[in-house]
């Protein structure tokens, strides 16, 4: 009996079926230190023990993402390592702080299966819960995945497709305990810009652009633990190229947002998001947002802002999302719907 394992593939899941996630993770300095060097991140809440202090914090936390694409890691092996790609996700939140120190470990409940009319492979739906050494949660959302079937042959299981919420509501967002931005330092910030200076329909092209090259990417999903086939093995896709890994994209445009959004701070709920086209090494990465929506919220200082967050690969200044028949131009990377807090 062979003691390496394949991964799961569509015709191992069932619905109800819960995976505890190997590999607990301890989080350093260190890698906060390496995640903005892999990205151009500034936000200066995840860049400052004193401006986290004086927003009400006992320091710097850890940057939303970099406890996203830990959780995110941890699921790889059980969920996409056999993945064709990674299609969406809903209903997400952070729910507490990640802070140096902390070990994460993630579960998953498996909540739809539908297989795909050429038999090959099939949709999964997971919901993935991020938890710290006490057990608390520190992050949940809903992630689909297409996934290869071992035999085509197999037959297809009773499908179920999950009914998710569109947008996570507003007054369902977990503000960070004791966040505070009643005192807020905007020039240490970076930018002037509040939550009422923006605009429900507003666009913000945030101008500047980066080129993804392989050894950037690569590190990254390996510091993640992401051990999807896709992302290292050139002979797994058709094209004979690596697909960048969605979270790489999602990092890279979170942080070029800074530049006309300085000040939102804390990413609170990931409402959608779709990684619309494929990205690979030597497309150059530009962003643009959306205000869809804003909300108050109960602590001192702080409003909520709703954005749409498009990275795209197409010419500075462009603004692409979808072409005439409504599908996502071919420039498109990703189209991400999330809700984050910025000062009042």
């Amino acid at each position: 009996m062979s003691k390496t394992s394949p991964g799961r593939f569509f015709e191992d899941y069932q619905v109800g079926q819960v995976i505890r996630h190997a590999i607990p993770r301890t989080i350093a300095e260190g890698e906060r230190a390496l995640y903005h060097a892999l990205y151009p991140a500034r936000h200066a809440l995840y860049s400052s023990d004193e401006f986290a202090v004086d927003c009400g914090l006992d320091g710097s936390p850890m940057d939303d993402l970099l406890a996203f694409h830990v959780v995110f890691g941890k699921t790889v092996p059980d969920i996409s390592l056999n993945a064709i790609a990674n299609l969406g996700y809903a209903e997400g939140r952070w729910l507490r702080p990640v802070w140096p120190g902390d070990t994460l470990r993630a579960e998953s409940e498996v909540i739809g299966l539908r297989e795909n009319s050429n038999g090959k492979s099939g949709i999964v739906w997971v919901r993935t819960r991020g938890l710290n050494q006490m057990g608390d949660a520190v992050l949940e959302y809903v992630r689909w995945a297409m996934v290869r079937k071992r035999d085509p042959a197999a037959p297809a299981p009773e499908t179920v497709v999950p009914d998710l919420a569109k947008v996570v509501a507003a007054q369902d967002l977990v503000v960070p305990e004791g966040l505070d931005f009643s005192r807020y330092d905007f020039d240490l910030a970076g930018e002037p810009h509040r939550w009422g200076d923006y605009e429900i329909g507003e666009t913000i092209d945030h101008v500047d652009g980066v080129t993804v090259e392989e050894a950037e990417h690569m590190l990254a999903t390996r510091l993640w633990q992401n051990t999807a086939k896709v992302h290292f093995d050139a002979t797994i896709r058709e094209d004979g190229k690596r697909l960048i890994y969605g979270g790489h994209v999602i990092s890279m445009a979170r942080a070029l947002s800074f530049n006309g959004l300085a000040n939102a701070q804390v990413m609170v709920a990931l409402n959608a998001g779709a990684h619309a086209n494929p990205c690979h090494a030597g497309d150059t990465i530009r962003a643009w947002s959306e205000v869809l929506d804003k909300a108050p919220t109960d602590a001192p200082g702080i409003g909520a802002i709703r954005l749409r967050l498009v990275a795209h690969k197409g010419a500075a200044g462009e603004l692409p999302l979808r072409d005439q028949a409504g599908a996502y131009a071919p420039e498109v990377l990703l189209d991400l719907d999330y809700w984050a807090l910025i000062p009042l």
